[in-house]
């Protein structure tokens, strides 16, 4: 594995690692201030039941060690970086952990370090007198929203591309308002008491001895402590920039110049990859995973000067390899250009926002159904133009509405079919939808039939197939005239499900994937396997003669053994 990037990888898990630590005993220590809306006991009781455990020797040690960790490297960080571009939430959770010790460093000394050295009882109670009712009240609540808002952007930013993080974040979003809200009423409450209590002069002797206060020369002390604390950050910050602007000038001397086809030409700094030259010169380049050489969408052709790249690595050969792309084509995140380059982005090459990341593809695992109606041309034969489309929309309207019941979507329509599909949060919702649907569409057809049959004309027949797999929904087609639609084996095999239905004399063919993610059981003997057109593997799936039968189905109670 290359070095710097197994370097990159420790750096990140070790920001993690103490960052969740922090955030930890951030959560308490916000829910421990709120509880002084309710009761001052509670307060208090909480705060010594923290103290318990955070002021045992080894359990402070951790967390000065991750506070200590977790600050280093983002200096270190902020040093290596060759640009300060980045996106707007990186930018902002940078700003408000650059901020977060001017506060912390007093709030540091006046509680812990004051009560070491000069044994000061560092209850809540001492703390929001010392601070009350100055501005140090408003910039301490200030701390509580840059430490819990910077807390949550590095949370989001290490989950977010997990299923589960993006089902709960509607949820979550709430609780991350709910938590300094609650602490800051806590605050306020408890403030306005205890300053009460703190005007009558006899009550005040007793806080004053109860918290073993600070003497007019302690104080001073403590404020030279702060203040050289605060130098010693101000000077870190300024070597931090003085590394960065270092590095920055050395790279100058060291650079490449790119070209982009339908885009600028560029001079950047050798060592970056292509992605990090596109995003340090703003030049728009899709990169969907951000730029870990996973989903590929950063792909370039490159034109002119590939005898200066090196070869792919492990994790690039194998992306590329995974999606096919030919000769010439190379990950824009994975790639250091050395020599002048003439490239091309496969992904969004004009930046519009027509084309943004939903337009490049989405991998979802979905149920869709194909639907055709029998003997159309045969029913239809000498008819006028009129009179078709006549019956089209009639059947369509009769039997669409059960398809967006539960949640599905007409993919597009077929003459006198078409392709629906059912996007939902998950395989076993568009499973369950889809044949919901399905048996919707039956009942709907035989309503239908029965009108027709009340006019004198002909009933209609259908078959149907549905199928749950692997599909990419995307915007395909020319750049402001691209409908969003979607392609993938799974819809093959649907519409070759649909074919057989026609030969069996059935409504509609359900294939076992569809069964298994609803969380139907059925009987061996009750599926058959099919040898599709186009299809590498038998596909197994249920025959059902009339739609309208699989609602019995679907009922849990009336599933087979």
């Amino acid at each position: 594995m290359d070095n710097a990037l197994w370097r990159g990888g420790w750096v990140t898990r070790l920001r993690i690692v103490s960052g969740l630590v922090l955030f930890i005993f951030a959560f308490f220590h916000f829910m421990n201030i709120g509880l002084g809306l309710f009761h001052t006991d509670l307060l208090h009781g909480m705060q010594d039941g923290r103290k318990f455990v955070t002021r045992h020797n080894l359990i402070s040690l951790v967390l000065y060690i991750a506070l200590i960790i977790h600050a280093g490297l983002a200096l270190y960080s902020l040093a290596r970086r060759r640009t300060l571009r980045m996106p707007f939430s990186m930018a902002l959770q940078a700003i408000l952990g650059l901020l977060i010790p001017l506060q912390l460093i007093a709030h540091i000394v006046q509680t812990r370090y004051a009560h070491e050295i000069y044994d000061v009882n560092d209850e809540m109670g001492y703390i929001i007198i010392l601070m009350w009712p100055s501005t140090a009240i408003w910039m301490q609540s200030l701390l509580v929203l840059l430490v819990w808002v910077h807390g949550c952007i590095g949370l989001h930013m290490w989950l977010r591309l997990t299923g589960w993080w993006r089902t709960a974040v509607p949820y979550l979003i709430g609780f991350a308002v709910f938590v300094p809200g609650f602490a800051l009423a806590g605050v306020l409450t408890e403030g306005r008491r205890l300053w009460t209590d703190f005007a009558d002069p006899f009550l005040r002797e007793q806080y004053i001895e109860h918290y073993n206060w600070p003497s007019p020369d302690e104080f001073e002390a403590l404020f030279g402590v702060t203040d050289t604390a605060l130098i010693v950050f101000w000077s870190l910050l300024a070597l931090t920039g003085f590394i960065y602007l270092g590095r920055k000038l050395w790279r100058r001397r060291h650079s490449v110049r790119v070209r982009y086809v339908n885009g600028p030409e560029v001079v950047s700094e050798k060592g970056m990859t292509l992605l990090e030259m596109s995003q340090a010169n703003g030049i728009p380049h899709t990169a969907l995973c951000g730029g870990k050489g996973r989903c590929t969408t950063c792909r370039v052709v490159v034109e002119e000067g590939a005898d200066h790249l090196p070869a792919p690595g492990d994790v690039e050969a194998r992306s590329l390899a995974a999606v096919g792309a030919p000769e010439g084509t190379r990950l824009a995140c994975q790639m250091r250009p050395t020599g002048p380059l003439t490239v091309f982005r496969v992904f969004r090459p004009d930046g519009g926002r027509d084309r943004a990341h939903a337009s490049q593809g989405q991998e979802r695992q979905l149920a869709v159904l194909f639907l055709d109606m029998r003997g159309f041309t045969a029913r239809t034969t000498g008819q006028l133009p009129y009179d078709i489309v006549f019956l089209l929309n009639r059947f369509f309207d009769a039997i669409v509405p059960a398809i967006t019941a539960q949640g599905g979507t007409v993919d597009k329509y077929m003459g006198d079919g078409l392709l629906a599909m059912f996007e939902t949060r998950d395989a076993a919702s568009s499973a369950l939808a889809g044949l919901h649907a399905a048996a919707g569409v039956g009942t709907a057809l035989e309503r239908f039939n029965r009108q027709l049959e009340a006019e004198g004309s002909p009933a209609i027949r259908i078959g149907m197939g549905l199928h749950l797999g692997d599909l990419v929904l995307g915007e395909i087609g020319a750049a402001r005239h691209a409908p969003r639609t979607i392609i993938g084996d799974a819809v093959n095999v649907a519409s070759r499900l649909e074919a057989e239905t026609k030969a069996l004399g059935v409504e509609l063919l359900v294939s076992q994937a569809v069964l298994s993610a609803a969380g139907l059981r059925t009987a061996p003997e009750e599926l058959r396997n099919f040898e599709l057109r186009g299809v590498s593997a038998p596909v197994p799936a249920l025959l059902v003669e009339h739609a309208a039968q699989l609602e019995s189905r679907i009922n849990p109670e009336e599933q087979i053994a």
